[in-house]
């Protein structure tokens, strides 16, 4: 494949990130390129489960998530490009071991920003989801306009106006170097060849430390493998469209059409690139959640299983900014499970840190040098 000689600006990374960046870039007026060693939404946007929230206990990720979900409710008219989207809530069940005051407060924060969440006792659980084993929980956050959607048509919308709007997409492609002289950057060298560039922006997800590696940075994110199943199909249930979350266990599931996806992030999963699903030592821990939760999900049938990557911050909040150490170097990545819903607000924030303008949403708290010395900041707690 022919690749230009050079670019404003080189993104790396064809997930839902890369491709909101890469749209907001060129409608903006900046001549980008693309770049992804395989198909985009190949990686994690792919695997994502395609939720879309604004229920959280940290303000940025509330303002992003919101945001997100404003974007995403409009999109199938916006970019004629339907995505599936449904707002069947999300449920945070509850039992004594999560603070009860945390959650009351992030209900407020949440009200601060005009987010729609509350605290509901037992009692008013099975209404929401019929199958939690209500008797488990002291009480659950209720967020009703939350929504999920699929990834894939979304990340194929914003790729399309992407391209409409001037950029180049090169998938099937690997960044293999990136040449830096004096501190400046000056070319991304490619499996097909260089592109001059003065920025570069990391969108490589799980995978975005590599590309930080090449340029002598250690970024602070550890890829961690997160797996699912999907019941077999059932004919006799009914539409159920809300995301239920043990928060005590990470536990979850949700309906999609006639079956159930369930996962589980199990703490003790080791760190590192492992794709291919393993239930041996952790499906048995799964259904050990699953029948304290929602016990009546163990009479259905597995159908499948997968796995994922998520990338994970030691705060488990993402990584937006600018790397001070080179000039320059952009980066979004390590959104830690969140990176779908925050794709809309984060292709507008990067846009504004490369044109020098202030961002929409203040992302001063998300930069990498939070971590250089002691972290004394907010980690977030509303964890799928």
């Amino acid at each position: 494949m022919e690749i230009p000689e050079r670019a404003d600006v080189v993104v790396v990374g064809g997930g839902i990130i890369g491709v909101s960046v890469a749209y907001h870039l060129a409608k903006a007026g900046v001549d980008v390129v693309l770049v992804e060693r395989g198909a985009l939404a190949s990686g994690s946007t792919g695997k994502a489960l395609g939720g879309i929230r604004a229920s959280f206990n940290h303000p940025v990720n509330l303002q992003m998530g919101k945001y997100g979900r404003e974007v995403y409710g409009r999109f199938a008219e916006v970019f004629d490009q339907p995505i599936n989207y449904v707002a069947g809530g999300y449920l945070y069940l509850m039992d004594e071991t999560v603070p009860m005051d945390h959650m009351e407060a992030a209900v407020s924060l949440q009200a601060e920003y005009g987010v729609n969440s509350r605290i509901i006792d037992p009692s008013e659980i099975n209404a929401i989801s019929p199958i939690v084993n209500a008797n488990a929980f002291v009480a659950a956050l209720w967020s009703p306009d939350d929504a999920k959607a699929e990834p894939e048509p979304a990340t194929k919308g914003y790729a399309r106006a992407a391209r409409s709007a001037g950029a180049l997409l090169l998938t099937h492609i690997d960044v293999i170097g990136i040449d830096v002289d004096d501190g400046l950057l000056r070319s991304v060298t490619t499996s097909a060849g260089a592109i001059d560039t003065e920025c570069v922006v990391n969108c490589g997800g799980a995978w975005a430390p590599e590309v930080a590696r090449m340029i002598g940075w250690d970024m602070p994110i550890i890829p961690y493998r997160r797996q699912v199943v999907t019941t077999v199909d059932m004919t006799d249930v009914q539409p159920h469209e809300t995301l239920t979350i043990d928060l005590a266990t990470s536990f979850y599931f949700h309906q999609e059409k006639q079956k159930f996806t369930v996962g589980y992030s199990d703490p003790l999963e080791a760190p590192g690139y492992q794709l291919a699903y393993d239930p041996t030592e952790w499906l048995p821990r799964m259904l050990e959640k699953a029948e304290r939760a929602a016990p009546g999900l163990l009479d259905l049938g597995i159908q499948s299983g997968y796995a994922g990557l998520y990338a994970i911050t030691p705060d488990h909040n993402q990584l937006i900014g600018e790397y001070q150490g080179v000039s320059r170097f952009l980066y979004a990545a390590g959104f830690s499970g969140h990176g779908f819903q925050m794709g809309p607000a984060t292709g507008r924030i990067i846009t504004s840190l490369y044109l020098g303008r202030q961002p929409f949403i203040d992302v001063s708290s998300l930069d990498a040098a939070r971590f250089d010395g002691e972290y004394t900041g907010a980690r977030e707690a509303f964890i799928v």
